[in-house]
């Protein structure tokens, strides 16, 4: 990434980062963590389309969390890490949920549990935090495949539906496809990740240390 060669305008401002950690956004964050035993309580119930509904309004919750973000300047440190926590977390809950029902395979639960910890524990080391690393486009796909195939999955089971196979099988499709982007996002966010540190480390800078790792973001 390179620096402006020219101030921002007012437009552009940079948004101010705050530790104040009871905002809107954060609120809605914390909406997210609650849904998700919502949505487990009906799909154990057999409540599919009210499962559905749930979903629906689960994950409307990760867009609308991080849009107030940018549109109320309510970007916090706590919402640095609590929204890319809920959205592992309520990801994790909704697959195992899902599977355990009988309605998706088992790979589902390996295909994006596995690289999420292996990712996770690598990180850990490496940084000993957040390496705050940018999201992907190839992470945004993987995301909104997962974000489709699921609730298509719940949709195949709804009782006004003729011939449900269809939706099941279209449902299945695109979580294969969500699987494998989750599979190679995670690689890519590795590699990425390693190798910050090893720029980080050629620079005499700690990538352990939060003040570090700061100034080597504002520096690319």
């Amino acid at each position: 990434m390179n620096r402006r060669a020219t101030p921002p305008s007012d437009d552009e401002a940079e948004p101010t980062v705050t530790d104040d950690w009871l905002t809107v956004p954060n609120l809605v964050t914390l909406l997210r963590f609650l849904l998700a035993p919502v949505f487990v309580w009906f799909m154990f119930r057999d409540e599919y389309w009210s499962a559905l509904l749930t979903l629906i309004v689960l994950f409307s919750t990760d867009w609308i969390d991080g849009f107030l973000a940018r549109r109320l300047n309510q970007i916090s440190t706590v919402g640095q890490w609590l929204d890319p926590l809920a959205d592992r977390l309520s990801l994790w809950v909704v697959v195992i949920t899902v599977v355990l029902s009988g309605l998706a395979p088992l790979w589902l639960v390996f295909a994006l549990v596995v690289p999420d910890l292996v990712l996770a524990g690598v990180m850990a080391i490496v940084y000993a935090g957040n390496p705050q690393m940018q999201v992907t486009r190839l992470g945004k796909a993987r995301t909104a495949a997962l974000m489709i195939g699921i609730p298509l999955l719940l949709f195949a089971e709804s009782p006004f539906l003729q011939d449900s196979q269809p939706w099941y099988v279209a449902a299945v499709s695109i979580l294969v496809l969500g699987a494998i982007g989750h599979i190679l996002a995670s690689l890519d966010y590795l590699v990425q990740g390693l190798q910050n540190a090893y720029r980080m480390r050629r620079a005499k800078l700690n990538p352990r240390s939060k003040a570090d790792r700061e100034a080597f973001l504002g520096s690319v």
